[in-house]
């Protein structure tokens, strides 16, 4: 069993950038494929950003060039740079992990809030 727990979220300006942490405890040695998630209300959740275990990372091209995920195995944390903010990126946001054996496992969420 692997939890993830996100965290960073708030209200931001455009324009402006957060940083969302994602802490997996459990089995993490168990652990492949990170992302992070997100879903506006009304619509279906969108793949934003996975990254590897040994860190390549894939964007989506909403937020390719603007938004950077990076891992941090030793502490077991999943990362999301979220730079140059624009009111189309207000979603709740999710970690997912992927295990080795195809398991999937999703966080609580995290609400970012972009204002105009």
């Amino acid at each position: 069993q692997v939890q993830l727990v996100e965290s960073g979220g708030g209200l931001v300006q455009a324009g402006g950038s957060l940083r969302l942490s994602c802490a997996a405890s459990g089995r993490t040695f168990s652990i492949n494929t990170m992302g992070w998630y997100r879903q506006a209300p009304g619509k279906q959740r969108e793949l934003v950003a996975t990254i590897s275990s040994g860190g390549n990372t894939n964007y989506a091209d909403s937020v390719k060039g603007r938004f950077t995920a990076s891992r941090d195995n030793a502490k077991n944390t999943l990362y999301l740079q979220m730079n140059s903010l624009k009111p189309e990126d207000t979603a709740v946001y999710y970690c997912r992990a992927d295990s080795i054996l195809a398991r999937v496992y999703w966080g609580q969420g995290t609400q970012v809030t972009v204002s105009s």
